[in-house]
């Protein structure tokens, strides 16, 4: 990044205060940092060693750099200067909590998007870009703040949940597992009332593949409306009364905002419905009928066959959640939660820098893919991650052209991460290991209440 007028550190020949992170300018430019800043209104009044722009870097490295304190990763991205000190953590945290999240909310909207075009392999299908969208829930740190602001689960009879929880909901282009929309609420509010705050981000000419517990009729009415076909699966409880069979097996019918209007056909929405089922006995969901509905009613044109396996295409957004919280940021010993913030403000600042992150990564993926025309599936998130974490501190940064040189043999390593086709596999709706009949911790057990005595004073000789 270029020199920040506002830094009291001092900065390198080329004017970079985080030397070590001036590769991930390919991907987020200083202008874009810069303007997520200015846009809301957080400008820098006076000299200091935490400005907001240097903050905004921190907590962007910190989306790539999960493994480490927040302290370390300032350590990371500047470069070992001898007599001079680094922050306090403390000092780091406060800075976070001045930096807020409007800009890094900011940044994302700047800089994120869908990156395939239609040469793209695995991006469009028959003109249409794939996207995706899904929810995700995650367990974010036991503080009552965090209860507060977002909610806990019910465990049933054994209490409540063990940590409060954040619901994510967001888009997802499939072909490149690019997260480039997201709502964060509370865990009470559904997945479908969120979903309604996205759909001003959905490209028009897309197909939204879509889960069963997302079907609306207002958000039917509303895909027609911006020129956006969907593909659904469905519920069986879903009345789809056929109206004219077609040649592949398919049939057309009607969804209706509610059972009034069915009974008088009024404001119908036609639409096709695909009925099937699984004859191989290993696989989950053997013998059960299967529901898909999608505004694509030309049969010859939308082959029922193609759409049923277009379909499981949904599950790319599946692994892209996976990636992020299995591979990025994993839960470890010293963060018992997906998250680490401790405040609601630090949650949603943490999860837009984590997925500005994994933008990054993918980013970086899709263009190492594009370079030998290969499916960006076929290259391995674990594998091009670890690169880049490894490979981002020895960015010369002399010039535009030695940053450039860096990239290029970055994508040229990240090439040869290669995954071997996929298996023909399944997945059984199974856990391996089963929770344990401890009593579940209650709210009288938070905070633990202090001791009176110590073990020795306590014991009673029997």
């Amino acid at each position: 990044m270029a020199q920040d007028e506002f830094c009291t550190l001092p900065a390198d020949a080329a004017g970079r205060v985080f030397d070590r992170l001036a590769g991930l300018q390919k991907i987020i430019s200083n202008e874009a940092v810069q303007q997520a800043l200015s846009d809301t209104g957080r400008v820098q009044k006076r000299s200091c060693m935490l400005t907001l722009e240097l903050t905004l870097w921190i907590v962007l490295a910190m989306g790539i750099l999960t493994d480490l304190p927040i302290r370390q990763v300032f350590k990371f991205a500047r470069r070992m200067r001898q007599d001079e000190e680094t922050p306090h953590r403390s000092s780091l945290c406060v800075a976070r909590k001045r930096l807020g999240v409007a800009p890094v909310r900011e940044l994302f909207n700047i800089t994120v998007r869908p990156l395939a075009d239609p040469e793209t392999i695995g991006g469009f299908y028959k003109g249409f870009r794939l996207i995706g969208v899904d929810g995700v829930i995650y367990n974010v740190p036991d503080t009552p703040a965090n209860e507060k602001a977002f909610g806990r689960p019910s465990g049933g009879d054994r209490g409540m949940g063990a940590f409060p929880q954040v619901r994510k909901v967001s888009l997802t282009e499939l072909g490149t597992h690019v997260e480039f929309a997201m709502v964060i609420k509370r865990l009470a509010c559904g997945e479908t009332t969120a979903f309604a705050a996205l759909w001003k981000h959905i490209p028009p000419g897309s197909l939204l593949l879509e889960d069963r517990g997302f079907f609306s009729y207002l958000h039917w009415k509303r895909a027609l409306s911006e020129n956006v076909a969907v593909l659904a699966r469905v519920k069986s409880n879903l009345i789809l009364k056929p109206n004219e069979t077609l040649a592949d097996g398919s049939y057309l019918a009607k969804i209706y905002r509610n059972s009034y209007d069915r009974s008088k056909d009024r404001n119908g929405i036609v639409v096709r419905v695909i009925r099937y089922k699984l004859d191989d006995p290993q696989r989950v969901g053997h013998d059960e009928e299967h529901i898909l509905m999608t505004t694509l009613l030309d049969a010859t044109l939308y082959p029922a066959s193609e759409l049923i396996s277009l379909y499981h295409e949904r599950w790319e957004q599946e692994l892209t959640y996976d990636e992020q919280k299995t591979h990025q940021d994993p839960r470890r010993a010293t963060k018992p939660a997906n998250l680490r913030s401790l405040t609601p403000a630090g949650v949603i600042q943490e999860l837009y820098a984590l997925s500005l992150a994994h933008f990054v990564i993918r980013a970086t993926m899709f263009d190492a893919a594009e370079g030998i025309a290969i499916d960006p599936e076929r290259l391995s998130f674990t594998g091009c991650f670890q690169i880049l974490k490894c490979r981002l501190p020895e960015c010369n940064t002399q010039s535009v052209n030695t940053i450039q040189s860096w990239y290029d043999a970055l994508l040229w390593e990240m090439q040869h991460e290669l995954l071997e086709p996929r298996r023909n596999r399944i997945n059984p709706r199974v856990i391996k290991q089963k929770i344990l009949k401890w009593p579940k911790k209650q709210p009288k057990h938070r905070p633990a209440p202090k001791l009176s005595k110590t073990f020795a004073n306590s014991v009673v000789i029997t």
